[in-house]
């Protein structure tokens, strides 16, 4: 079984923006999806929509998931170190605390995600899902993204 990382802090694990999403938020979202899929890129600006591969491979979401997502994952540590890094980022208190306790008291630290995936090995043409996320909990709809995120930027494809 693998180990997992326990200094790894998911609070930290995003882009600085999506600190603040949840206040960007319509007023009583309950429900976030995400999905994740190898979009169509260009090999070179002048060939439109060209792509050297038109076919992807899937694998590395549940190593991602067992070494990251799984278990307590959120820690009063986790959230404080969080909430200072942040501050000192912004200059501001934007860090969503709040959210990150509810989870830390409601759920032990574990997160109320369900992440469904094409089986791992899979050849998948460009343009098509390859993992949705979303939260198991309306308080949490802030989450999917926040995961989603992390899931994105450690999950592996392979052109074929």
């Amino acid at each position: 079984m693998e180990h997992r990382d326990s200094d790894f802090n998911i609070l930290l694990a995003t882009d600085s923006y999506k600190v603040t999403h949840y206040k960007q938020y319509p007023p009583n979202t309950s429900k976030v999806y995400s999905y994740f899929e190898c979009r169509e890129t260009r090999t070179e600006p002048t060939k439109n929509r060209k792509v050297k591969y038109d076919k992807t491979v899937f694998y590395g979401l549940q190593y991602i998931l067992h070494k990251y997502l799984k278990g307590k994952v959120v820690t009063p540590e986790k959230i404080q170190e969080a909430k200072e890094v942040y501050r000192e980022h912004f200059q501001d208190d934007v860090f969503n605390e709040k959210g990150w306790t509810y989870i830390l008291e409601k759920y032990d630290g574990h997160l109320p995600i369900e992440i469904k995936a094409v089986p791992e090995g899979s050849v998948i043409p460009r343009g098509n899902v390859l993992f949705t996320v979303e939260s198991t909990d309306p308080e949490c709809y802030w989450l999917t993204n926040w995961v989603e995120l992390l899931s994105k930027a450690t999950c592996y494809t392979r052109q074929v």
